[in-house]
């Protein structure tokens, strides 16, 4: 092989050292960056829009006037109480409240975790009333929930429309637990136009967009070195032929000496 010959083939070969480190570094950098950004996330449970909140307290109020039971909720993070409301208005509990001699609330729990965390979010559900209602009563209400889409995942996924969505269904499922007539068409007509609760969205991407990016990022890492290593057996190939003829030739060339 000619001097020029070897200078370009350490050439090549420091090339490919280069963008095989190169395409290493992405493997290794991008998971790790990705995991920062995913550390820094907000495991904040999400409270009931404005919206939420002033369309679920006239619903309420209609059916406390036509069943004489005030309904309202509470939605915890954890241990931390983030959001209450009533008939009796936003902020306002309707537990050991003097208007409220009957009563039933329903309660959850949210919790968040992190991406990197091994421990998957959660919810817990509850439904409490006043001493008049027995528990016998309140646990038909409180897996009665399930039948309007109110389980763990929805309240996972969109906590604030899931809890003000539950207390709307509580008058319902009085009536059906038979604490109560169920509300009389046209009493206590809420003023102004109640806007509709969203529909409940799911957090897929919200705790998993992380790792499709890096899945994403290693396929492309694994199809560069299968490119590296396509290219590096071309050159190969196509130094060796010339080589080997050439060998060949000066072997013919001996024979015919001989």
């Amino acid at each position: 092989m000619t001097a020029k010959g070897a200078a370009a083939k350490a050439k090549n070969k420091r090339g490919t050292t280069v963008l095989v480190w190169v395409i290493v570094s992405l493997a290794i950098g991008v998971p790790c960056v990705i995991g920062i950004i995913n550390g820094g996330e907000s495991t904040d449970v999400p409270t009931p829009t404005t919206e939420q909140r002033t369309a679920t307290v006239p619903l309420l109020a209609a059916a406390t006037a036509g069943q004489g039971i005030c309904y309202g909720w509470v939605l915890h993070d954890y241990s931390t109480e983030i959001s209450v409301g009533s008939n009796l208005g936003e902020q306002v509990p309707v537990r050991d409240d003097p208007r409220c001699p009957r009563w039933i609330e329903v309660s959850a729990v949210v919790r968040y975790t992190s991406s990197s965390s091994e421990s998957r979010d959660s919810a817990s559900i509850g439904v409490d009333g006043s001493t008049d209602i027995e528990p016998a009563d309140l646990y038909p209400i409180a897996s009665g929930l399930s039948r309007f889409g109110l389980n763990e995942d929805a309240f996972v996924d969109e906590p604030g429309w899931a809890i003000t969505r539950a207390a709307t269904v509580l008058p319902l499922l009085a009536a059906e637990a038979g604490l109560a007539d169920p509300v009389p068409t046209g009493t206590a007509t809420p003023t102004g136009t109640a806007a509709p609760l969203p529909d409940a969205g799911n957090d897929l991407l919200r705790d998993r967009w992380g790792w499709l990016v890096a899945a994403a990022v290693l396929l492309l890492v694994a199809a560069l070195f299968i490119a590296v290593g396509v290219r590096q057996r071309n050159r190969q190939l196509r130094g060796g032929g010339p080589a080997k003829r050439a060998g060949a030739g000066a072997a013919g060339r001996t024979r015919e000496k001989a």
